[in-house]
């Protein structure tokens, strides 16, 4: 009796485990074109690509800000140091032509002939031995110079090598130079304005003295203009005749 009953339990126990087993095999071919009940998960190595991308990214543009700043810096030196270069030459010529200045002979003569401190028309000529017409002043006067017509801020230049003499300036010829041309030569420059030269400097042929300036009241007439007058020991002479 005991034996039977034993017998039916193991029996049922065996078709339970084959119960079982059929439906494990029955889910698994169920499942086995579809998609599996477990969760995917995303591949995280692409995840880790695509967000590195951007630093990547942010640290080349830091770079290209460096470089970009570094060159900028490498110019802006480059710039100065021509700059400075450049200050330097000027000062070297500007020294050079002064001690070459110093060393000028003034030695101007009967036969030396100037340069033209400004190019323009004689409108007033040289008369020391009769009287010639100033229209502004409406009369007739003698003349020791002459008067050339010329454009306000327009440069004038030394005549010739000289020594500057004297710097001054009066109502009728406003700011003039005396230039020492040498052998009690002297010349006179006036109707200037912003003079480039001192008391007792040299200065060489072609150099600028200064520029052409408004009239004075006794030329308002005749309009801007360079009064110019050569002296030779203290007496007037005409400037044409030295003229180149």
């Amino acid at each position: 009796m005991f034996k039977d009953k034993v017998f039916l339990v193991l029996l049922v126990l065996g078709l339970l485990t084959i119960v079982a087993a059929a439906g494990v095999i029955t889910v698994q071919r169920g499942n086995g074109g579809g998609e599996s009940p477990y969760l995917k998960v995303p591949d995280q190595s692409n995840m880790i690509v695509e967000e590195s991308v951007p630093q990547d990214t942010q640290v080349a543009v830091a770079g290209d800000s460096n470089a970009t700043k570094n060159a900028e810096e490498e110019m802006k030196a480059v710039d100065s140091a021509k700059a400075t270069a450049e200050k330097e030459t000027q000062a070297a010529k500007a020294a050079a032509d002064k001690n070459a200045a110093k060393s000028l002979v003034l030695n101007f003569n009967d036969s030396t002939r100037m340069t033209w401190p400004v190019r323009g028309n004689v409108i007033l000529d040289y008369s020391m031995d009769k009287t010639i017409y100033f229209p502004t002043l409406d009369q007739y006067k003698c003349n020791p110079g002459v008067v050339i017509q010329g454009d306000v801020s327009t440069p004038v230049v030394a005549p010739a090598n000289a020594k500057v003499q004297e710097i001054g300036s009066n109502e009728e010829i406003g700011n003039y130079v005396v230039l020492n041309m040498g052998n009690k030569y002297t010349a006179v420059c006036g109707q200037l304005k912003e003079l480039k030269v001192t008391a007792n400097e040299y200065v060489k042929e072609g150099q600028v003295l200064g520029y052409i300036a408004e009239p004075t009241k006794y030329y308002s007439v005749e309009g801007a203009n360079l009064f110019f007058e050569v002296t030779h020991e203290d007496k007037a002479i005409d400037p044409l005749d030295h003229m180149q």
